[in-house]
């Protein structure tokens, strides 16, 4: 197997369980099944495990970006709760930049995990107030709010924004947050699971882990 188990909500050293992975913070869980070295062949494994949950990222992907990082919360035999997958790139005004989407059903903490928020869900702040923006996913707008990634406010470091999606929880995650609005630009967040042939032109790229 090309991918590796880890907890869902934090990065603790794990040891494997039978289809579970014990953490010393967060107990016996679903492991998180992440890519060691994103490749075409990994990505594949992660399809396969990953199924029916869609894998989204904006496609076309923008010009030089490439996929970095993915991974599924599931166990062999089993449904799948969530899913991740990153991509990474450059822009004029912002630099390197990383973009990460999560779907996930309630309770699972992959999404705090990657944005480093202080709840196990997005919480009240979906919802209320208007939207910081509508994403564009699959061929439906869909409203996202900002979540809080500290105790004092936002961190500079990455923005998290947050709304429902097919019945579950949508997380965006951006590293720096004010490339943000580059969300507006980007194509719209497509299921890569459903590209077929074009997946096998997929950039893939490593880049060091930033959760």
């Amino acid at each position: 197997m090309t991918l590796e188990p880890q907890c869902p909500r934090c990065s603790a050293q794990v040891t494997t369980t039978g289809s579970e992975v014990d953490c010393p913070t967060h107990l016996r869980s679903t492991p998180l099944w992440r890519a060691a070295t994103p490749s075409y062949e990994s990505f594949a494994e992660h399809l396969v495990l990953s199924r029916p949950l869609p894998t989204w990222l904006p496609w076309p992907l923008p010009a030089g970006w490439q996929v970095t990082d993915f991974g599924c919360v599931g166990a062999e035999g089993a449904a799948p709760r969530a899913v991740f997958a990153s991509c990474s790139g450059s822009s004029d005004l912002d630099g390197p930049v990383e973009l990460t989407v999560v779907t996930e059903e309630p309770g699972v903490g992959l999404g705090a995990r990657v944005g480093d928020v202080v709840h196990t869900d997005p919480g009240a702040e979906v919802g209320v107030g208007p939207a910081a923006l509508h994403l564009r996913v699959e061929d439906v707008g869909l409203p996202v709010w900002p979540v809080s990634t500290a105790e004092d406010g936002e961190a500079l470091d990455r923005a998290v924004v947050a709304g429902e999606a097919e019945g579950r929880w949508l997380w965006v995650v951006v590293r720096p947050a004010s490339a943000l609005l580059l969300l507006r630009d980007v194509g719209p967040l497509t299921d890569l699971s459903e590209l077929g042939p074009p997946l096998v032109d997929t950039p893939f790229g490593t880049l060091p882990r930033s959760w």
